[in-house]
C-alpha cells in the first residue's frame, strides 16, 4: 500500500495545535513537504522545527486569520505564485458552545465566513495547481455533528452541514481530475477547544471537570477520548495515493460514538 508523499506539497490549516499540528507532524513524516498556516508565528515556527525532514522536503510558515476572508485569499495566492500544493487540510477551530435558539444572527455569520468561506477560498485557489498536477487531496475537518446534531453545539452544527454539503457537491465537481475531496470528522479529542467544553459544562453544571469527563467518555463505546494523532492518521491515509477511489465520504474518527452509520 502506498501512503508515501514523496514530493508532494501539503497546506495545513490550524496547525499551530491540537489536530493541526498532529496532522502536519504525520504528513511530513510521510515525506510531504508541508506549509504550516495559522494566526500565531511564534507557534508555528515551534511546530515547523519538530517536522520530520529527509533532507530533501521544503517545510514552510504561512500567518493568516481565518476571521479575514480576504486577507486569507491575499495569503494563498501568494503561496500558489511560488509553488502548487497537491494536499490541503482545511481546518480551524469550531463556534463556541451555546444553545441555538440563543444565538444571535451574527454568531452564524461569523462561524460561515470562517469555516464555509475560507474553506472555499482555500480550495478554489488550489483546484487549477491540483488539475495540473494530476494529484489534489481535500481534506476537511468538521464534526460528527453533519451526521447527528450534537447538543449545546446550535451554531457548530448548523456551518458543520453546510460544510458537509459543500465538501460532497466540491467532490462531484472535481472527481474526473484526480482531486478528491473528503471530511474526517473528529470524536471528542484532547484538544483546548475539549478542554474548554468540558470546562463551561462543569461550571454550568455545578459538576467537576472530572464528573463531566468521565460522563463525556461513558458515551464513547471505546471509554476514552481521542488522541490528536488518532485523526491525524485517518487524514493522512486520506491525503495519501492509496485513498485514490475514496471520494465525497465522512469519516468519523469517534470512537464508535455517533449512533449511525
Amino acid at each position: 500500500m502506498n501512503i508515501s508523499l514523496k514530493n508532494k506539497t501539503a497546506l495545513v490549516c490550524g496547525s499551530s495545535a491540537g489536530i493541526g499540528k498532529a496532522t502536519a507532524i504525520q504528513l511530513a513524516l510521510q515525506g510531504a513537504n508541508v506549509i504550516l498556516l495559522a494566526r500565531n508565528k511564534a507557534k508555528l515556527e515551534k511546530v515547523k522545527a519538530t517536522l520530520s525532514n529527509d533532507g530533501s522536503q521544503e517545510h514552510g510558515i504561512c500567518i493568516a486569520d481565518f476571521s479575514n476572508p480576504e486577507g486569507l485569499q491575499e495569503v494563498v495566492k501568494g503561496i500558489i505564485s511560488i509553488q502548487k500544493i497537491h494536499i490541503l487540510v482545511n481546518n480551524t477551530g469550531g463556534p463556541a458552545a451555546g444553545l441555538i435558539s440563543n444565538a444571535k444572527t451574527s454568531e452564524f455569520l461569523e462561524a460561515f465566513n470562517q469555516h464555509l468561506i475560507c474553506n472555499h477560498i482555500l480550495a478554489t485557489e488550489l483546484m487549477d495547481g491540483m488539475k495540473s498536477e494530476g494529484y489534489g487531496r481535500i481534506i476537511n475537518v468538521i464534526s460528527t455533528s453533519v451526521k447527528i446534531p450534537l447538543k449545546g453545539l446550535g451554531v457548530s452544527n448548523t456551518i458543520r452541514g453546510a460544510v458537509g454539503n459543500w465538501s460532497k457537491t466540491l467532490a462531484n465537481e472535481l472527481g474526473a481530475f484526480g482531486i478528491t475531496v473528503n471530511n474526517v470528522l473528529p470524536g471528542a479529542t484532547k484538544t483546548e477547544r475539549l478542554a474548554s467544553i468540558i470546562e463551561n459544562k462543569a461550571k454550568k453544571s455545578g459538576n467537576s471537570i472530572a464528573e463531566v469527563q468521565k460522563a463525556m467518555q461513558s458515551q464513547v463505546p471505546m471509554g476514552r477520548f481521542a488522541e490528536p494523532e488518532e485523526i491525524a492518521n485517518a487524514i493522512c491515509f486520506l491525503a495519501s495515493p492509496s485513498a485514490s477511489y475514496i471520494n465525497g465520504i465522512n469519516v468519523p474518527v469517534d470512537g464508535g460514538r455517533t449512533g449511525s452509520l
